[in-house]
């Protein structure tokens, strides 16, 4: 399967959603691919420039010319996805069927709102990050800032908080609770903490599957030891308690309240 996706570029007529960039976009992406058709094509994030409207008329455009075999959206916020499939609903243009979050045993936000989303509307959930740049593969410890090798905060300083997955951004007591028991867990299964978090990630109740991030042969042959068998519920149950954390209002407040 090929997919891609539309929104950012170098030049201010050659970024975001508009029937502009996405034309340009996509016929760039199949030039490149050697392809006249892309299976995925996904919007990579919310553009607050363009109205949602120009976007999904010119997105429904590539499906039925037969550019496109499907849509996806990835980095929206659940208001921003739902309006997305209404519309599409109430226009008769292509829906969109597959959701790209961030999502992992450190970044679980996705659960308040958008899996809830992906779930009620029959979106198939693709996780981009499923190891946050390698923080999720034991590589990592506390008091112990990496510079350069071969990881991807190391490679960029790890200290800039727009590099979402920074060190800065998440060396504090969650991170590190929820490293402990990732590899304790990782100790009892005999698997590697990267196998055990794309397995705890592979097994979420709305994941179809992680995209992998793999920069060699021997990280690829890692991960692909996540799949064929499942966790112990007792090690999932642990992983669950280091990882989850107190929901924000009104999302706890609709969880506490909501048989009463």
């Amino acid at each position: 399967m090929l997919a891609t996706k539309v929104r950012f570029g170098a030049g201010r007529n050659r970024r975001g959603l508009g029937r502009k960039h996405i034309l340009h976009s996509v016929h760039e992406s199949l030039r490149r691919l050697g392809t006249d058709h892309l299976d995925l094509y996904q919007v990579h994030m919310w553009d607050f420039s363009t109205p949602l409207e120009e976007t999904l008329r010119t997105l429904d455009s590539l499906v039925s010319a037969g550019t496109v075999r499907y849509l996806g959206m990835s980095n929206v916020a659940g208001w921003q996805l739902q309006r997305t499939i209404d519309l599409c609903r109430t226009m008769g243009w292509e829906p969109v069927v597959s959701l790209q979050p961030l999502y992992n045993l450190l970044d679980r936000e996705a659960e308040w709102e958008l899996l809830p989303v992906c779930r009620n509307e029959g979106l198939g959930v693709i996780p981009w990050s499923p190891l946050r740049g390698g923080w999720l593969t034991g590589k990592f410890r506390r008091g112990a800032r990496p510079a350069g090798g071969d990881t991807r905060i190391g490679e960029t300083g790890g200290a800039d908080p727009s590099w979402t997955e920074s060190w800065d951004n998440y060396d504090n007591d969650r991170t590190w609770g929820v490293l402990d028991t990732l590899l304790s867990v990782a100790d009892t299964t005999g698997r590697t903490p990267a196998q055990v978090a794309l397995n705890w990630l592979l097994h979420r109740p709305e994941v179809t599957a992680p995209i992998l991030g793999a920069r060699s042969t021997a990280q690829l042959d890692d991960n692909l030891g996540a799949v064929g068998w499942h966790l112990d519920p007792a090690d999932r149950a642990r992983l669950d308690e280091a990882s989850t954390r107190r929901m924000p209002y009104p999302y706890a407040l609709l969880e506490d309240l909501r048989d009463v």
